[in-house]
Formats: C-alpha cells, sequence, structure tokens
C-alpha cells in the first residue's frame, strides 16, 4: 500500500475516533457490545479464564479416576450427579466424556480463542500504530459468536444423555450415530454446533487480523520493523484461514451423516445385530479432514506463544532480538510445512507405507525452523541483563518445554517408532508439553507483561514468582513421567487398566502424576486471586514499567478509543534498539528519531 493511501486510512481513522467522542458510551456500549479492540481483547480474556477453569477442573477429576479408579469420592457426586458417578463412583461414559471436552475447551477456546484473541485484539493496533481494527464491528461480531460457541459447549455438560464423548478429534462412528453411545445423542449435536459457530467467530477475527496488519501501519512501520508478536498473530491468522474452513466442512459434513440420512463417513455399521442402510462411505476421510485443521491447530496455538516469547525475553534480556529475519522465516516455514504433515497423526489408519514416508520427511522437516526459534531464544538471553520478573520466567520455561516436547515429536513423527507408541501416554505427554503447556506459558507471559497496558495496574509480584514455580514444578511432574507409562504400553482414554494385570506396576506412577496434577490446579487460584485483586486493588503502573521500545507504550494509560490522543506516533526503527552504543538509556522506542550518523541495526 503506498504511502499517500496509508496518510489517508490513518487521516479516516483519526476522523473517524473524532467521531467516536461527540457521543457518551452507556454501560452496553463501552462494556458489553464494544467495538474497541482493547475491550474486545480484555472479553476473550475474561471469557477464556472462565473456560481455563473448567477444563482444567475436569482434567482433575479425571485425574482422580485414573489414580484411584473405582474408589468414591463426593466430589464425584457433587459434580457429575448420582446419574454419572452412582455413590460418588466415576462411571466409564462420564469419563470418555470429560476427556472429550476438557481437549476441546483446553485446545479451542483457551488456547486458541482466549491466546490469540486476547493479544492480537490488545496488541495489533498497538503495536503497528493504528486506531483500531481495520472492523471494530466484525470484531465485535467474532468475539459474541465466540461468547455463544462457549455457552452451547458448556450447555452441553447438562443434557440428560451426557456430553459428546467421542474424544476431542470426534472420530466417526461415535459421532456420526447419535445411537451409538450416550455421548453420541444430544451433547454430540450441541458439540457440532458449538465448533461450527467457534469457526465462524475464528475466521472473522483472522481475517480482520490480516487486513489490518497489512492496510493500517503507521507511517515509517515498515514490516520489517514490525514486531515479531505483530508478525506471528498475522502469522497464525493465515494458518487458521487456510485451515479452519476445513474442519467447518467436516463438521457440516458429520451434521448431514447424522441428521439427514448421508454416508460421508459411515459404511456397513452394525449396531445389536441391525444392519444399518450407510453404505460407502468412509471414516479415514473425516481423519484426514479433522487432521488438516488438527496439525496447523498446532501451530495456531503455539505461534502467538512464540511471539510474546520474543517480545518478552528480547525486553527483559536488555538485548536485540537474535536473528530477526530467521524467526520471522521460521514461523513462516513453520506455518507452510504444519499444512503438509497431517498424515502423521494417521500412520495406523491403513495409509500406504511410500505416503507415510512422505508424511515422516515433511514432519522431520519442520524441526529445523523450529530449532531456529530455539537457538535463537537462547542466543538472545546469552550474556543479557536478565531481568527476572514472572512473565520472564514464563518464556524462559516456554523455551524448556518448547525444546523438551519437540524432541519427542522426532519420535511421534517418524512412522516406524509411532506405530509402537501409537495412543499411549507418550502421545499425551508429547502434545500436552509442546503445545499445551508451552502455549499457556506464552499466555501467562503476555499477562503479567501486557497487564499493566490491560487494566492500567500492576500483578503481584511475589504471587508471580510462586504461580511460576509450583506451575513449572507440577507441569514436568505430570507429564515427564507419562513419557515412561506411555513407553511401558500404557493405552490413553480407558478410564481403568486394572483389568490388564500387565500395567498394575504402573498404577504408582498414575498416582504420582495426579498428586502433581492437583496441586498445580490448585495452584492457579494463586494466578486467579492475583489477576481479579489486582484490577483493583493493584499498584497503579507507570507509562512504560518495562522500558520497552514498541508502540504500545507510548499510548496513555487511561483507555481511550483511538488509543492516542491527537497524532499517531511514527516510526523510525526496528522494535529491538535494547542497550544501543550512543544513546544515554538502554532502550530507544520505535517512534525516536535516528541521531545523525546513527548506525540501523541489521537484522
Amino acid at each position: 500500500m503506498s504511502a499517500e493511501a496509508l496518510d489517508h486510512a490513518h487521516d479516516h481513522a483519526h476522523g473517524h475516533d473524532e467521531h467516536e467522542h461527540h457521543h457518551k458510551d452507556t454501560f452496553i456500549t463501552k462494556y458489553i457490545f464494544s467495538i474497541d479492540h482493547k475491550m474486545i481483547a480484555r472479553q476473550y480474556l475474561l471469557t477464556g479464564i472462565v473456560m481455563g477453569i473448567i477444563g482444567v477442573g475436569m482434567s482433575m477429576l479425571f485425574r482422580m479416576q485414573l489414580a484411584w479408579p473405582e474408589e468414591s469420592f463426593k466430589v464425584f457426586s457433587f459434580f457429575l450427579g448420582e446419574k454419572f458417578a452412582p455413590n460418588g463412583v466415576m462411571t466409564n461414559d462420564i469419563y470418555l466424556a470429560l476427556v472429550t471436552i476438557h481437549g476441546t475447551i483446553m485446545v479451542f477456546f483457551v488456547l486458541t480463542a482466549a491466546l490469540s484473541g486476547t493479544f492480537s485484539n490488545l496488541l495489533i493496533p498497538l503495536q503497528i500504530g493504528a486506531r483500531d481494527m481495520a472492523s471494530g464491528f466484525l470484531n465485535m461480531v467474532s468475539y459474541w459468536l465466540f461468547f455463544t460457541s462457549s455457552v452451547i459447549m458448556v450447555c452441553s455438560l447438562f443434557v440428560e444423555s451426557g456430553p459428546a464423548s467421542a474424544g476431542w478429534t470426534i472420530y466417526p462412528p461415535l459421532s456420526a450415530l447419535p445411537q451409538a453411545i450416550g455421548g453420541s445423542g444430544a451433547g454430540m449435536t450441541l458439540w457440532l454446533v458449538s465448533m461450527a459457530i467457534f469457526i465462524a467467530s475464528s475466521l472473522l477475527g483472522s481475517l480482520n487480523y490480516i487486513v489490518t496488519v497489512l492496510n493500517l501501519r503507521t507511517k515509517g512501520m515498515k514490516m520489517t520493523r514490525l514486531p515479531l508478536t505483530v508478525w506471528a498473530f498475522f502469522i497464525t491468522a493465515v494458518i487458521g484461514v487456510i485451515s479452519f474452513p476445513v474442519l467447518l466442512s467436516a463438521a457440516l459434513m458429520l451434521i448431514m451423516d447424522r441428521s439427514f440420512g448421508t454416508s460421508f463417513f459411515l459404511s456397513d455399521i452394525y449396531i445389536a445385530g441391525e444392519v444399518l442402510h450407510y453404505q460407502g462411505g468412509s471414516p479415514v476421510l473425516f481423519e484426514h479432514l479433522f487432521w488438516f485443521l488438527g496439525h496447523p491447530e498446532v501451530y495456531i496455538v503455539l505461534l502467538p506463544a512464540l511471539g510474546i516469547t520474543s517480545e518478552v525475553i528480547a525486553t527483559n534480556a536488555r538485548k536485540p532480538i537474535f536473528g530477526y529475519r530467521a524467526m520471522i522465516m521460521s514461523m513462516i516455514a513453520i506455518a507452510f510445512l504444519s499444512t503438509i504433515v497431517w498424515g502423521h497423526h494417521m500412520f495406523l489408519s491403513g495409509m500406504n507405507p511410500f505416503l507415510g514416508s512422505v508424511f515422516t520427511f515433511t514432519t522431520l522437516l519442520i524441526a529445523i525452523p523450529s530449532a531456529v526459534k530455539a537457538f535463537n531464544y537462547i542466543t538472545t538471553l546469552w550474556k543479557g541483563n536478565l531481568q527476572m520478573n514472572p512473565a520472564m520466567l514464563f518464556s524462559i520455561g516456554l523455551v524448556s518445554t518448547f525444546i523438551t516436547g519437540g524432541l519427542t515429536g522426532l519420535i511421534l513423527g517418524d512412522s516406524t517408532l509411532d506405530i509402537n507408541v501409537h495412543d499411549t501416554y507418550f502421545v499425551v505427554a508429547h502434545f500436552h508439553l509442546v503445545m499445551g503447556i508451552s502455549a499457556l506459558y506464552g499466555m501467562f507471559a503476555g499477562i503479567y507483561h501486557w497487564y499493566p497496558k490491560m487494566f492500567g495496574r500492576m500483578l503481584n509480584k511475589n504471587l508471580g514468582y510462586i504461580h511460576f514455580w509450583v506451575t513449572a514444578v507440577c507441569a514436568y511432574g505430570v507429564f515427564f513421567p507419562m513419557h515412561f507409562i506411555g513407553l511401558a504400553g500404557l493405552p490413553r482414554r480407558y478410564y481403568t487398566n486394572t483389568n490388564f494385570p500387565i500395567f498394575d506396576d504402573l498404577q504408582n506412577v498414575n498416582v504420582l502424576i495426579t498428586t502433581f496434577a492437583l496441586v498445580g490446579g490448585v495452584f492457579q487460584l494463586v494466578f486467579l486471586f492475583n489477576f481479579f485483586y489486582s484490577i483493583f486493588y493493584g499498584k497503579k503502573t507507570v507509562q512504560n514499567p518495562w522500558k520497552s521500545n514498541t508502540l504500545e507504550w507510548t499510548a496513555p494509560i487511561e483507555h481511550i478509543h483511538g488509543n492516542w490522543h491527537g497524532e499517531i506516533p511514527h516510526v523510525h526503527r526496528w522494535a529491538y534498539d535494547y542497550s544501543k552504543p550512543g544513546h544515554d538509556d538502554d532502550f530507544v522506542p520505535q517512534n525516536v528519531p535516528m541521531k545523525p550518523g546513527e548506525e540501523q541495526l541489521h537484522h
């Protein structure tokens, strides 16, 4: 876009901003149906926190079942009711439903919507120097679609026949036949409706992010001067636009199989001796459609966290980020490769061995850009003047889990090795570390770092330290031992292994894992207390508490619709001029003009 067009866009945005202030916002227009990206970011975050509490609570319930199978717990009766926990003993039906909804909520509603929705909304306009998103109205609509899908997903928990129980991957025939099991009925229908609305929300959001980054950058903000956070959100949005519609098509075809007599995914089905009329479909087709989203989804979850980590590490190491362009190229490479590796989830589906070797090659190839990112983080930290605040600790924790979780991906990406540990706890351990815990660490780092920008107050640092150390110890305490019980052959998704004497010796490990899970889950209350208490009683923030270079810290502390009073700041340098010779301070904000003869850092 030409400079003239950019200036025109900003003049228009500024005029729009002036127009906005002619009328007084009511409570509803300011806090509920807001079109201000900063308020919408807070709405995403608070909704995501509520969904996260539900998702983590479910995991604590089914971990108790795995550690002490068929034991009676009053907490089961309280949360699950007598139907699904008679006399406090969890039934196998509700166990599978808990695993299904836990996975769905954490992957889509917390790690996708809450992470991307919060920080893309908050940071893209502020860091590129824009008044707001390209379309504030579409932004509002995307949030309310997300909220609606969240409500429908929670409502599915109260269906009489039980919530969806086909696993978060909802493979047919369990998801395609309403009569298959209790959790295949109305709960499954609500799951599909919820996900269809969720995908519409994600697509609207992603298109908005892409248009905003491409068209509304302030004067001087070239693509090569964008902070790595904005690059990460931009590339994530592109992946979402490419892959989410495929899951939508799969969900719509599932709905047609369930309700309208088609057989896209069903063939030669018998139930209780009765031959059903379906023929010609293939459940493997559904696997292809699901994983074409499912694997890019890993990076839709992970890339925003990696972008946040880049910003937090550079700021708190007081050093320029190492290999800026290499970091961008690695994210683009990850985005491309992630869309052509979905078949490694299907090595046991009867895939042609040659095709399996192709997917093995492309999967192992993704280790190269991932390693580039890991090495660049480590090199940025090396000999830096490290400020060990909670955001920095969570960012370093992400680097750790990204590496340890990624290494086990080399085993699962190789078809010969994967066959031996497929559908065991080894897989659970791998993807929770590389995707779940890493993305959560990135989300926590982002909250600790940008909380002052969101709420105008500081989080309590000492509570942040407690939160990090207990979470870090418990996360490895849960998922490190899982690798070993997976290598021993323990299958996932079984609600008890007492029928298999071969696994009796592993029961103590399950008790250990559950103990760490319960402690880690309870200590998230420290974070929740810190978060909500600080909104009202936290120490008031200063303009630029972390002495950071990016444009959001030049905006006033009080939230105004339009971000800046008067003219938008212009950009004269990249975002990582930390500890630059010739300057009095160890940071130089992007809107500070270059001195005569000052060298532009080569990056």
